[in-house]
């Protein structure tokens, strides 16, 4: 009889159904949020700054270079008004989120840093990372404008602004000067043919007679 009961109690025991979704694939709780430290307030004015003040940023993957390597980069870099700035993402990605510059995120993996300038040095920049095949270029932005890494490489290889105001400068004199010279030929031509008809006219007159009494006028005839 015991062993029957055993047998019943094993059949009739409870079996609880398995969730629809492994608990691995479920939302972890929120996590309780964290105060802010003044390091990161301080580490949120720089990055605002950053991207306030500089018309340049460019993007680059912070690969593991040599203290000596990063030195020389900085160095050579700073030569041509460039800054090297490197941010943690858990602070830059928040700031990136709530801006303008939220397309740049899909950048931002792993280790990264930025390589920002007041004014656009994109051939400068190109030529001194063409030299540093280990510190890839993967994108950024100029004036606002979103570039990918060969969207850089284009601009690097536009003409210099002096170089183009110097033409537009040049063009504009060229037509000014055309534009000149057709509003003068004109008056001139027209200056030239009245000078001309007033000597004919002073010539005409001065010619009389030997008699020194002016030709009769010619006699009308009857109808």
């Amino acid at each position: 009889m015991h062993y029957e009961r055993q047998k019943l109690m094993a059949v009739t025991e409870y079996i609880p159904p398995k969730p629809a979704v492994n608990p691995r694939c479920l939302t972890p709780p929120p996590r309780p949020s964290q105060e802010e430290t003044g390091l990161i307030r301080l580490l949120r004015r720089e990055i605002a700054a950053v991207f306030r003040d500089n018309r340049m940023i460019a993007v680059c993957q912070n690969v593991a270079l040599s203290a000596e390597d990063k030195l020389l980069m900085r160095h050579r870099l700073r030569k041509h008004n460039i800054l090297m700035k490197v941010f943690p993402n858990q602070v830059l990605k928040p700031f990136l989120e709530d801006s303008k510059y939220r397309k740049l995120l899909p950048l931002f993996v792993g280790h990264n840093l930025l390589l920002v300038s007041e004014e656009p040095k994109v051939k400068e920049m190109v030529r001194i990372l063409k030299g540093v095949p280990f510190l890839p270029l993967l994108g950024g932005c100029i004036d606002d404008t979103i570039l990918s890494r060969q969207g850089f490489i284009n601009y690097s290889k536009l003409p210099s602004l002096a170089l183009v105001q110097g033409e537009l400068v040049g063009g504009l004199t060229l037509l000014m000067a055309q534009t000149h010279s057709l509003l003068q030929h004109q008056p001139l031509h027209l200056t030239a043919l009245l000078d001309q008809y007033v000597r004919q006219q002073d010539e005409g007159h001065s010619v009389v007679p030997a008699s020194g009494q002016p030709d009769p006028p010619d006699p009308v005839l009857d109808s």
